[in-house]
């Protein structure tokens, strides 16, 4: 029998382990015990979300100046957003089902969040290139740059992964991905469980009752490798992560497999017909590792989850208001499933993308890359109703444009923005720069983390 290299490989990544195998020969930072629980759920929407119509003023001036600046083929009517009550903006008609959540205090808004490597005026990002985050507008970079934080330098690590590397850690880990394997997981001295999005971890092609002599002898090929012993140090420090990784994957298996009570919370609420779409399915996932928060022995949590396909040069209407739909579903299924299980308050959801859009649109019915955008965060401890941040000057070419169809620069980094949640979560102010490596830039002088939540 031909056992291959890549075969093994496969074993690894089938049984879902093999962001945990990374762990090998390292050892986790344990911090301080925690009291309590929390939890943080980042929702990252690949190919750059237009927050512009995802988040609209409806106050008489700025709505005219949006409705006469963006191309008529991707202006929302004011009559079909959905207001936030005490303020002067509204959501894409499609967010409506979150509407519920904004009146109970469990929403709110950020305008004008972006990269930065430093607060930077339209003088100086025209007369200092080196002031600048490295090829803006670029989506693979932005998303390094969203996921790592690091505006300038290369991206090895990710703030989820770095936050990981100073909590306390458990058998399996508390930093978990439904979305793949993604940069923001990737820490110094810890590596993330990636888990499905649906059906369950398994091994690939080793069914250990086979009556085929090739899977058979791959099945046993893969137990003896994980027993490791008499194999020698760097065989046995091998076999014990893959065992390790295996046990995680069973126990992992067993939540994700059980009857839960979340379940029934992510449905349409129109319809009441169940969700379907793979963010609702991942949150759905999220929620079932919260329940089982106390079985996994965890204090706090950490998850990412993506949502793809916000990359809209064309047909944005369309695309966006579906896009939206499986993305408010979601998230109320998911608030609800938090309310239902007493942690509204302990868990805090956000949103993520690539870049803003140009405020200007296309001729294609679309929008094309910018940088700065709009962001919503979810959860029982915010202060109730708020919309933070300034929306930027809807002259093209003006103050805040450095193009001439609306390329925002952004007035909020992502220090300030996830930083806050960061904290809340339970980060040590001592250890926010090892987190946020740019963290001193944006963290004193009248700048410093959002205030979100309350108290």
């Amino acid at each position: 029998m031909d056992f291959s290299r890549r075969d093994f490989a496969k074993l690894l990544a089938g049984a879902g382990v093999s962001a945990a195998f990374c762990q090998l020969g390292r050892s986790a930072a344990i911090a301080a015990p925690v009291s309590g629980y929390k939890a943080m759920v980042g929702i990252f929407l690949f190919g750059g979300n237009d927050g512009w119509n995802m988040v609209v003023p409806t106050d008489s001036t700025r709505y005219a100046a949006y409705a006469a600046t963006r191309v008529a083929n991707i202006v929302l009517p004011q009559a079909n957003l959905t207001p936030l009550a005490g303020s002067t903006y509204g959501l894409h008609p499609s967010l409506a089902p979150l509407k519920s959540v904004w009146d109970e205090g469990g929403l709110n808004v950020v305008l004008n969040a972006g990269t930065l490597f430093q607060p930077l005026t339209k003088a100086q990002y025209n007369a200092s290139p080196n002031l600048r985050p490295v090829n803006l507008m670029s989506h693979a970079d932005e998303q390094a740059h969203w996921q790592g934080l690091r505006a300038r330098d290369i991206n090895v690590d990710g703030f989820m992964g770095r936050l990981s590397d100073r909590a306390a850690q458990a058998s399996i880990p508390s930093l978990i991905s439904f979305g793949g394997s993604q940069l923001a997981m990737l820490g110094k001295s810890t590596s993330p469980l990636v888990l499905p999005s649906s059906g369950l971890v398994s091994q690939y092609g080793t069914a250990g009752n086979s009556a085929d002599p090739v899977v058979f002898a791959r099945a046993n090929a893969v137990s003896a490798f994980a027993d490791g012993a008499g194999q020698g140090a760097v065989t046995q420090t091998t076999a014990t992560g893959l065992s390790s990784a295996y046990a995680q994957a069973v126990q992992a298996n067993t939540i994700l497999s059980a009857t839960s009570t979340v379940d029934q919370y992510f449905t349409n609420p129109t319809t009441g017909a169940a969700l379907t779409s793979d963010v609702a399915r991942q949150l759905m996932r999220v929620a079932r590792m919260i329940e089982a928060r106390s079985t996994l022995g965890q204090s706090r949590q950490t998850f990412f989850v993506t949502h793809g396909g916000y990359d809209t040069h064309a047909n944005q209407i369309s695309v966006q208001g579906a896009l939206f739909t499986d993305l408010a579903n979601a998230m109320l299924g998911f608030n609800k499933a938090m309310k239902a299980l007493g942690l509204n308050e302990n868990v805090t959801c956000f949103t993520m993308s690539d870049f803003g859009r140009v405020y200007k649109g296309n001729a294609q019915g679309g929008s094309d890359h910018a940088w700065g955008n709009n962001h919503l965060v979810m959860g029982g401890a915010l202060k109730p109703k708020q919309v933070i941040g300034t929306y930027p000057s809807q002259v093209m070419g003006g103050v805040d444009d450095v193009s001439n169809d609306g390329r925002f620069i952004p007035t909020i980094s992502q220090e300030e923005y996830i930083g806050a949640i960061a904290r809340w979560h339970g980060v040590a102010d001592a250890d926010l720069p090892y987190v946020f490596p740019n963290w001193a830039t944006f963290n004193g002088g009248g700048r410093g983390p959002l205030g979100l939540f309350q108290g």
